[in-house]
């Protein structure tokens, strides 16, 4: 008897429990079809893609220059005693000869990544504003996977090099429409900037916390283990995209908006001007990285966890700076250039005080003001590109946020091979008065935004075609198969002229009807 209740007690908890899961799965599902919620998990996700694309970059940091000094360190003893059996090494010539060509190898090694990334921008921006914003990211979710398990596996120079490659690629593909996916669900300012700022402060998180996790790992579990972490949340993330959003689901995509091409963004002059700010400031973060542990032991003889936590501290003001500016916006949005003008003149100012430091303690502060400072510009411009868009382009962001990623590759290209070489010739000084006087010179440039916020979108045509407010990127499908039920219907005098804004936001849209209906009457 004794038995019989302890199983039917068994299959009753099991019961309990199934019911449990039951409702955890419809309450899920129910989530996932409500659009508020739906567009919270897609944060997730695409918070998690960019947590990830930036500790991948960063973790190497403590990891790859040991693991391939140990490479040639084996490589040169075996050559040595191969040649020479009966004779002891000159280890001083020997050593300054590696560490140059090791230098060199190191150097590029890093910038493959931005390189690549900076090639592969302009397609994949392209692509992302024919097919949609989700199955590029599953894209780049499924390339960085790969490589992070080639990382993983990797024992030479070689095998590196192209899973450092290949993170490039994914990376093309996955911040790109991540960023693009975010400015489309997010179609209210104030909910953007909010949003947007999240993401960078994943994107801060990633960058600061990847250099100490990869470190310790790699100290005390070898060089695979951070690897297979990061690759396993990469799997892990790319699951959970295909759970909710489901990119392969049938969607009309014949009526896909026309955005607008990546070369025309370009030459726009106030995408120009964001652009080259998001360059500029990002250029001391990028150029200070791979000479400041150098400078730090020879100036400071800092110790190996004094420089594997240089920027940690660092984190945290630029968490603060993205609040702050979110908060201003939401009162001033007609302010964001300034703040971003602001923040450049911080980080001009930090960049010139980092060579005055002499201890770790005194470092700190100017390293925290970059970041602030970063953080400024970052919070404020990248929200003004999806207004840009919107206001006079095509509500379509792959195009724009390629653009925005293209200007991070540029100052990350540069940064690893061109400020090793300056240091070398002109100092570590000069090269840190030389990014501060670049960024306080272009703050003004920034005014030229001043009267971005007085441009208003036009949302007449969309009020009327559609029966709910916008939803973004897939709004104007919507409006396509609705302006095929209703021929002969003519937006003139509802939507804002064509030379308000500079551009006609529904141009290609319109000329296709005008081609159905014949010429309009004005």
């Amino acid at each position: 008897m004794d038995e019989e209740g302890g199983s039917s007690g068994l299959v009753k908890s099991a019961a309990v429990k199934l019911s449990e899961m039951g409702e955890r799965t419809k309450q899920l599902g129910t989530a996932i079809k409500d659009p508020h919620q739906q567009r919270r998990i897609i944060l997730v996700i695409v918070c998690v893609a960019l947590l990830l694309d930036n500790m991948l970059y960063m973790v190497i940091v403590p990891i790859i220059p040991d693991y391939l000094a140990d490479l040639e360190s084996e490589q040169s003893e075996h050559v040595h005693v191969v040649m020479h059996p009966n004779s002891s090494t000159n280890s001083t010539s020997l050593d300054k000869s590696t560490k140059d060509s090791l230098d060199v190898q190191i150097g590029v090694l890093f910038a493959s990544k931005a390189i690549l990334q900076l090639l592969v921008n302009p397609l994949s921006g392209t692509f992302i504003d024919r097919v949609g914003y989700d199955i590029p990211l599953l894209i780049g979710l499924t390339v960085m996977f790969f490589s992070t398990c080639i990382f993983a596996i990797g024992e030479n120079y070689a095998t590196l090099f192209v899973a450092r490659s290949l993170q490039g690629l994914g990376s093309a593909f996955a911040d790109t429409s991540g960023i693009a996916m975010i400015a489309d669900k997010y179609t209210e300012e104030t909910e953007r900037s909010k949003a947007l700022g999240i993401a960078l402060a994943f994107i801060s998180f990633g960058s600061l916390v990847a250099p100490p996790f990869g470190g310790i790992l790699y100290e005390f579990a070898g060089k695979k283990v951070p690897f297979i972490v990061l690759a396993c949340i990469c799997l892990a993330d790319g699951f959970l995209l295909l759970t909710v959003i489901k990119p392969f689901s049938n969607r009309t995509r014949e009526n896909m908006p026309v955005g607008t091409p990546i070369y025309r963004l370009m030459i726009d002059p106030y995408i120009a001007v964001v652009a080259g700010a998001l360059t500029v400031c990002n250029i001391p973060l990028a150029f200070l990285e791979p000479t400041i542990a150098n400078w730090m032991e020879t100036t400071m003889h800092s110790t190996q966890w004094e420089m594997g936590l240089t920027w940690l501290p660092a984190f945290f003001p630029h968490v603060l700076g993205v609040y702050i500016t979110v908060k201003l916006a939401a009162k001033h949005p007609n302010l964001q250039w300034f703040y971003g003008a602001v923040g450049m003149v911080i980080i001009g100012a930090s960049s010139c005080t980092v060579p005055a430091c002499k201890s770790f303690g005194q470092l700190i502060a100017p390293l925290c003001g970059i970041c602030f400072g970063i953080a400024l510009v970052d919070t404020a411009l990248l929200p003004t590109l999806a207004f840009l868009v919107d206001v006079r382009h095509v509500s379509v962001y792959g195009s724009v946020y390629a653009i925005a990623d293209i200007s991070y590759s540029v100052a990350y290209a540069m940064g690893p091979i061109v400020a090793g070489q300056i240091v070398h010739s002109r100092g570590f000084v000069q090269l840190n008065l030389g990014m501060g006087l670049v960024n306080v010179l272009y703050a003004p440039a920034l005014l030229l935004l001043r009267n971005v916020c007085q441009m208003k979108p036009s949302y007449s045509e969309r009020d009327n075609l559609l029966d709910e407010g916008p939803q973004g990127l897939y709004d104007t499908i919507r409006m396509e198969e609705r302006r095929a039920k209703k021929k002969g219907y003519s937006t003139a005098g509802n939507c804002l002229s064509v030379d308000e804004n500079g551009f006609d936001p529904f141009k290609a849209q319109r000329s296709m009807s005008e081609e159905s209906s014949g010429p309009e009457f004005t």
